[in-house]
């Protein structure tokens, strides 16, 4: 079964633009080094009638931020550690942005590692 790290956070939607650019040099990386699938997803409908709390609940969103859904899948848990090994001594990976230039506050973005429970 495969492996999917997964993260939400909380976008000021002035800065869509520049992170779009960093998730996608990031992309891109991930991909050279192995990575399976890699998606950036920005939030169209967080409103449910089902479920008790929502994607920008969890992180804190305020009125003028979206919420980024982004995941990544590998072949498994040692493929993903693998992987993320590479990706992290890649000197192009600097280029995607320091913990001081992100365009979000990584402060309320939310991590998880998953492995697959339904494949279908």
């Amino acid at each position: 079964m495969s492996y999917v790290d997964a993260y939400v956070l909380p976008l000021p939607t002035q800065n869509i633009e520049a992170y779009r650019e960093m998730a996608e040099n990031a992309g891109k990386i991930w991909m050279e080094h192995g990575a399976l699938v890699y998606k950036e997803c920005i939030a169209e409908d967080m409103n449910s009638e089902w479920a008790k709390d929502t994607f920008p609940k969890s992180v804190n969103a305020l009125a003028d931020e979206t919420v980024i859904f982004a995941f990544i899948v590998f072949k498994s848990r040692e493929h993903r550690d693998e992987v993320n090994a590479k990706v992290h001594k890649d000197p192009r990976l600097a280029g995607c942005g320091s913990m001081e230039t992100m365009p979000f506050d990584m402060n309320r973005m939310t991590y998880g590692g998953f492995t697959t429970l339904v494949d279908l």
